[in-house]
């Protein structure tokens, strides 16, 4: 938070005025946020989550002053994707600073499936990844580097896939009038994702996104195209719906509050 500066001359006249025009309510420690929106899929890093079908998603955030922050995020998913799980939970937490005129952001983040289905010894999905954002004016760009097998990628196999990665690049701008465009694009390299128990062709897949948004009085409507450079890349431990990353049309309408 920067802080002003005020020479003792205007001290000395601020003296003369009320006491409530001269001092301001004091800003909390904590403030606490939500978010809830529909959309015509759910897409992770250009993959649907949903086989092309409507998503809810909803969660919260609780931020300090002094730059940490915690949140969870919540969203259905294709149960034959998870292992029988309909839901996804995301917990995730870090710390916002600006350096040097970037903003940082250092976090850690914990993707959930749970499900009632018999998974045997393999469990349930789940992911974890920490990461580092940096951003400046319009531009932004995310570095998570996964800690566990990439959603399962791997689990029951003597092969694992920890430590895989993913680049995040990205540009939004503010058109005026409540109208907004952003750009995206996005790079998962799995390692040992081409060892004979995993069986995909290639290790690396990119995608991309190009949106517009329109704000409606607190309500955002958005727009978007989004595909991938490998539509039929499994990302999970399990089959994928088919051609999970083809270019489509994502609608969404979303409130904060």
């Amino acid at each position: 938070m920067k802080q002003i500066l005020i020479p003792c001359l205007a001290l000395g006249l601020l003296a003369a005025l009320p006491l409530h025009a001269q001092t301001d309510a004091p800003k909390p420690d904590w403030s606490l946020s939500g978010n809830a929106g529909l959309s015509s899929d759910y897409r992770f890093r250009g993959f649907t989550q949903t086989g092309y079908k409507p998503s809810f998603q909803g969660g919260f955030d609780l931020a300090h002053r002094s730059g940490f922050y915690f949140g969870n995020a919540n969203a259905n998913v294709e149960q034959s994707l998870y292992r029988g799980a309909s839901l996804e939970m995301d917990v995730y937490g870090g710390y916002k600073f600006q350096a040097a005129g970037l903003g940082v952001d250092l976090g850690a983040i914990t993707c959930r499936y749970p499900t009632r289905a018999n998974t045997g010894s393999l469990g349930e999905v789940h992911h974890e990844e920490v990461y580092l954002g940096l951003s400046y004016a319009f531009l932004s760009a995310k570095f998570s580097y996964g800690l566990s097998n990439y959603f399962g990628l791997g689990d029951g196999t003597p092969v694992d896939t920890k430590g895989n990665w993913y680049l995040d690049l990205g540009a939004a701008r503010d058109l005026g009038g409540g109208w907004g465009v952003s750009a995206h694009y996005g790079r998962q390299s799995i390692r040992n994702a081409e060892a004979p128990a995993i069986g995909l062709r290639g290790r690396s897949v990119d995608d991309y996104k190009v949106g517009l948004t329109k704000d409606l009085n607190g309500w955002a409507l958005s727009a978007s195209w989004t595909g991938t450079s490998r539509k039929g890349f499994f990302t999970t431990g399990v089959s994928a719906p088919e051609a999970g990353g083809r270019g489509a049309l994502v609608l969404g309408l979303s409130k904060s509050f």
